[in-house]
């Protein structure tokens, strides 16, 4: 093991619909009169084990490069109200006439010179794994050079996906709202900012930032180690802060083949349970933290686990991540997908 420091008629009557994302005020309808009440999130004490899926079988590999290519900014979306994927086109439209009309008005936007923008919406089928998940919408932003007739560049990647989502909370909900609860982005976050304000303007929605918290990262190092005979994880990096004057950042680098002997003498894979369960996560990660206590007399559960790290992918506590490899991007998926559900408000 390795260890580094480091309008409305006025005739008509004024009801306040109730909204998952902004609160807002329009005509009686039909929804008015539906439950519209969600149920809480639970959060799950296990889950299934980790397992290699070729996702390029049933979802294009051109996209399946894209969601791998890039560090992804992570945030979570209420529910999308009166969201149509048979109207992505018109989408694209109005978008891209946001983005000018922002531009135009004086709005900085982080890509050099340019003389127009083309955004472009389409869905990506595939990666929904039950009949309950919609289906994941894929966003990018084309610059057009503002000399000659070069060809368009891509400045702006995006998407909202919502992968093995929580059943009961999904089916809650009324007929009129579309949960696409993860959104990840990649590229100016002045261009992001701009999709996030189209986006709550026309599907009375909103954004908020999704943080990982150290269960989630505990969780990641769990899995993905549980990986390692079948797929080689190659390293396992492990990044804390502790909580010292100056502060202190501990880069923890364990051999892959170690990480993987302690988390199968924890849990131990008999073909009966195909589940991984909480405590045994907490076993591994202690079994970790006092290994290196043993070395350097450094307890570092008293500080914050900012970073987990594997050639399968990164996770970061400022809500960043990586996808080193499509094979397990169900398993990061559905994770992340349960953390942006828990982060919306009731």
């Amino acid at each position: 093991m390795y260890y580094s420091a480091v309008a409305t008629p006025a005739n008509m009557p004024m009801t306040r619909r109730k909204s998952y994302g902004r609160s807002c005020v329009e005509n009686p309808s039909v929804f008015w009169q539906t439950p519209g009440h969600l149920t809480s999130n639970r959060i799950p004490t296990s889950r299934r084990v980790a397992r290699s899926h070729n996702i390029t079988n049933k979802v294009d590999p051109e996209q399946v490069a894209l969601l791998v290519k890039h560090e992804w900014k992570l945030a979570y979306v209420t529910p999308l109200y009166r969201f149509q994927h048979a109207q992505l086109k018109r989408y694209s439209k109005h978008l891209t006439a946001f983005i000018v009309a922002e531009k135009q008005q004086g709005l900085a936007v982080e890509v050099g010179l340019e003389t127009g923008f083309k955004v472009t919406l389409s869905t990506v089928h595939g990666m929904a794994e039950t009949e309950d998940d919609a289906e994941t919408v894929f966003i990018q932003i084309h610059s057009k050079p503002a000399f000659g007739t070069g060809a368009l560049k891509t400045v702006w990647h995006g998407w909202l996906t919502c992968v093995n989502g929580d059943c009961e909370y999904l089916r809650s909900l009324p007929p009129d709202f579309v949960s696409l609860p993860l959104f990840c982005s990649s590229g100016s976050e002045s261009l992001s900012a701009l999709v996030r304000s189209w986006f709550e303007r026309s599907f009375d929605c909103n954004f908020g930032p999704l943080f990982l918290n150290s269960t989630t990262l505990n969780w990641l190092a769990a899995l993905w180690t549980g990986c390692h005979p079948s797929s080689n994880i190659r390293f396992l990096k492990l990044n804390w802060t502790m909580p010292t004057q100056p502060s202190l950042d501990i880069m923890y680098t364990v051999n892959p083949q170690d990480a993987w002997e302690l988390w199968n003498s924890i849990h131990s894979e008999d073909g009966t349970d195909d589940r991984i369960h909480i405590d045994e996560v907490r076993q591994f990660m202690n079994g970790l933290q006092m290994h290196f206590f043993r070395h350097f007399k450094i307890y570092l559960s008293a500080g914050t686990l900012m970073k987990v790290s594997t050639s399968l992918g990164s996770a970061h506590h400022e809500g960043k991540i990586k996808i080193g490899s499509s094979d397990y991007i169900s398993t990061l998926l559905t994770l992340l997908t349960e953390c942006a559900l828990q982060r919306i408000p009731v």
